[in-house]
C-alpha cells in the first residue's frame, strides 16, 4: 500500500478556472483511495456517477472523498477503494455568482411612424443579470452533452430571441421615442420576465434587466440634425442666440477675452453693414421718381405755384441762328429767355 498510495491519489478540482465559464465538468479520470475534493469560493460541486446525480456539495474548502464525501452519496455510500483500482465518477463544478452582461439589437428595431411607412429605425442596448438555479435541469439539457458552457454561449440564445421581444414590447408601450423612455420601467420588466421564461428551460434565471435610451440609427440622426439646422436659420434671432451661446461655450483659458471681443466687433460690424445697406436703399428708392428733373426748366404758374416745363427757342427770333436752348443768341446777341 506505501508503494502505489502516493501514486493513486489525487486531487479533484476546477483546472483553469475562468469567471466567464459557468459549469466545468471533471470527467474520464478514476478517484484514487486517498483523493481530495477541493470546493473554492464561489463554486459548488455535484458528483455524478453513471449519469446520475448522487451528491451535491455547496461547502468551500478540501474534503477527503473516501471520509467525508462518499458517506454522503445517494447510492455508493459503502464503496470500498480496492488496492489498486479506483472510482471513475464525473465531477461538475458550478460558478454560482452572478453574472452580467452587456446586449445590444443586432439589427434596428422599427418603430411605427405616420410619416415613415417602413417605420422609424431605431437601436437599443443595455446590460441584463443572470445566474444558475436549477442544477438538475442545466445538466438534463447542457452540462450532460458539453464539458463547459460560458456566458457568451447564454448571449448568443438571448441575443436570438432579443429582437422580436424588443419590437413586441415597444410596439404595446407607445409609439414615440420619449413616451418609450417614460415607459422604460414597464418596458424593461416585460422583457425580464419573458427571457427568464426562456432561460428557465435550461436551468439559468434572469435577475435583472436594463435598457439605456433609444438612439436613432446614423442615418436618421443626421437627418435630424440636417432639419433642426434649416429649422433655425430660418430664425435668424434665434441663429444668432444659438452662435453667442456656441461662442461663450468654446471659449477657454487666457483667449477667452479675445474670443468676446472678436465676436462682439463681428456682431458690431455686422449690424452695421446692414444699417448702412438698409439706408442705402431707402434713399433710392426715395430718388426714384425725381429722376431727371434737374435737366428741366418750369415756368412758375400763378399764385407761385409749378407751372409746366419750358423748352426755350431752337432758333433766335432776330437772325435765325440756331440758339440750341442758349440765354443769349450767338450771332446777334439777342436775349432769348
Amino acid at each position: 500500500m506505501g508503494l502505489f498510495g502516493n501514486q493513486l491519489a489525487n486531487v479533484v478540482e476546477w483546472e483553469e478556472y475562468r469567471d466567464d465559464v459557468i459549469f466545468w465538468k471533471w470527467t474520464n479520470r478514476e478517484i484514487k483511495k486517498g483523493s481530495k475534493l477541493v470546493i473554492r469560493p464561489g463554486q459548488d460541486a455535484i458528483f455524478m456517477y453513471n449519469g446520475k446525480v448522487e451528491g451535491i456539495f455547496t461547502d468551500e474548502g478540501s474534503f477527503d472523498i473516501e471520509s467525508d464525501i462518499i458517506p454522503f452519496l445517494s447510492t455508493l455510500k459503502g464503496f470500498k477503494f480496492g488496492f489498486n483500482s479506483g472510482m471513475r465518477a464525473e465531477v461538475l463544478f458550478v460558478n454560482t455568482k452572478e453574472f452580467t452582461v452587456k446586449w445590444g439589437t443586432k439589427n434596428p428595431v422599427m418603430l411605427a411612424s405616420p410619416t415613415l411607412p417602413g417605420g422609424l429605425p431605431v437601436r437599443a442596448h443595455g446590460t441584463f443579470s443572470f445566474k444558475v438555479s436549477d442544477y438538475m435541469c442545466l445538466i438534463d439539457t447542457i452540462a450532460g452533452v458539453k464539458k463547459q458552457f460560458t456566458v457568451e454561449d447564454v448571449r448568443e440564445r438571448v441575443s436570438s430571441s432579443l429582437d422580436t421581444l424588443l419590437m413586441t414590447w415597444l410596439s404595446k408601450a407607445g409609439s414615440s421615442v420619449i413616451e418609450l423612455q417614460q415607459k422604460s420601467v414597464e418596458i424593461c420588466n416585460g422583457i425580464k420576465g419573458d427571457l427568464d421564461m426562456e432561460l428557465f428551460k435550461i436551468g439559468i434565471s434572469i435577475t435583472n434587466f436594463t435598457m439605456a435610451p433609444l438612439s436613432y440609427t446614423e442615418e436618421v440622426a443626421r437627418m435630424t440634425d440636417k432639419a433642426a439646422a434649416q429649422s433655425m436659420v430660418g430664425d435668424m434671432n434665434k441663429y444668432s442666440q444659438m452662435a453667442v451661446a456656441d461662442s461663450l461655450g468654446n471659449a477657454r483659458g487666457s483667449n477667452a477675452g479675445i474670443d468676446m471681443a472678436s465676436m462682439q466687433m463681428g456682431m458690431m460690424m455686422g449690424q452695421q453693414m446692414a444699417n448702412s445697406m438698409a439706408a442705402g436703399m431707402n434713399m433710392q428708392n426715395q430718388s426714384m421718381p425725381n429722376q431727371g428733373a434737374s435737366n428741366m426748366q418750369y415756368n412758375p404758374g400763378a399764385n407761385g405755384q409749378m407751372g409746366t416745363p419750358s423748352a426755350g427757342p431752337k432758333f433766335c427770333p432776330q437772325c435765325g441762328a440756331p440758339v440750341s436752348g442758349a440765354k443769349f443768341c450767338p450771332e446777334c446777341g439777342t436775349k432769348l429767355q
